[in-house]
């Protein structure tokens, strides 16, 4: 006689209330970061009122008016301001808050690095609206590293689902109950962290908003557009923190704290360290990062790839 399979129970619906703590966390830490960030700038230049800094330059965007270019697609400028800081939160979505995602999906990994490219293009449509020629050849700068950026952060991705055999996200972190993916392969885990940043267009790998082209990407942003310029920056970047939790540092795994609190935790971690890597390493330039990226970081990552394929068969008895 042959036993039924069990049927596993149904999740429970989350409360509606769930859903706004991806956004309220999201802006929260990108905040706490930004805050200190400016302080410690502040304190470096001498300057007493570091903490205060992002408040009143985010003030003086608020009422400051919107710059306006000769034949300019307003549609599209707007746009590339808008769907930054959107994109960068639909990505947060799948990451877990403790135990559970806001949205569990089967293909989150996939969903969260498509919603980083809709980003990388909303960066292209800022520069392209205005019709201006600095803000053009700062957006085809960041379309020209895209690639670049892509591969290895996709090869990463990968990587950590192949560990667990899945691209839910709630398995990846299921699967580190005895070891975290960041120990067993460290080489995806360091690469993810790189191309995160450059697909945040963080530094060292700002220069599509480079000051040398007066801005770049976003030099005709003004106003509140520029505010959600970048702001949507440090929500991407803070998306792309709080998403190497739950592929290589264990989720919420943690003593004594709340499994949420250790994602806060680990996610301000990470976060931190993108931060001091922004002050310690110069800008690289384009062509140095797109060899780099093609010789060293897409090679690494694809023979990380094939160890891990090779452990998982080997345990799989294959």
């Amino acid at each position: 006689m042959v036993e039924p399979v069990p049927v596993p129970a149904p999740t429970a619906a989350l409360p509606w209330w769930w859903a706004l703590l991806v956004p309220v966390l999201l802006v929260a830490v990108a905040g706490a970061v930004a805050a200190a960030d400016a302080a410690v700038t502040a304190r470096a230049a001498g300057r007493p009122d570091g903490l205060a800094a992002p408040a009143r330059e985010a003030a003086r965007l608020l009422v400051g008016q919107r710059r306006r270019t000769v034949a300019a697609d307003p549609v599209l400028w707007r746009a590339g301001s808008v769907v930054l800081p959107v994109a960068a939160v639909l990505a947060a979505v799948v990451v877990p808050l403790g135990s559970r995602p806001v949205a569990d999906l089967g293909i989150g990994i996939v969903w969260f690095n498509a919603m980083e490219v809709l980003a990388w293009a909303a960066v292209w449509l800022a520069g392209w609206g205005p019709n201006s020629v600095l803000s053009l050849v700062g957006g085809y700068r960041f379309v020209a590293q895209g690639l670049a950026n892509e591969l290895p952060h996709m090869f990463a991705l990968t990587t950590a689902a192949l560990g667990a055999q899945s691209l839910r996200v709630t398995d990846v972190v299921a699967a580190q109950q005895d070891l975290w993916f960041v120990v067993i392969m460290p080489v995806a885990f360091v690469v993810f962290l790189v191309s995160a940043a450059a697909m945040a267009f963080w530094g060292p790998f700002d220069a599509p908003v480079g000051g040398d082209l007066a801005g770049g990407a976003a030099a005709e942003l003004s106003g509140v557009d520029r505010l959600l310029f970048l702001g949507g920056r440090w929500l991407l970047l803070t998306a792309a923190a709080a998403m190497a939790v739950p592929l290589f540092l264990g989720g919420g795994a943690g003593p004594l704290l709340p499994a949420w609190a250790w994602v806060v935790v680990k996610t301000g971690a990470v976060l931190a360290l993108l931060v001091w890597a922004r002050r310690r390493f110069p800008t690289i330039r384009m062509d140095r990062w797109t060899e780099v990226s093609w010789m060293v970081l897409v090679p690494l990552t694809l023979a990380q790839a094939l160890v891990v394929a090779v452990v998982v068969l080997v345990q799989g008895g294959l």
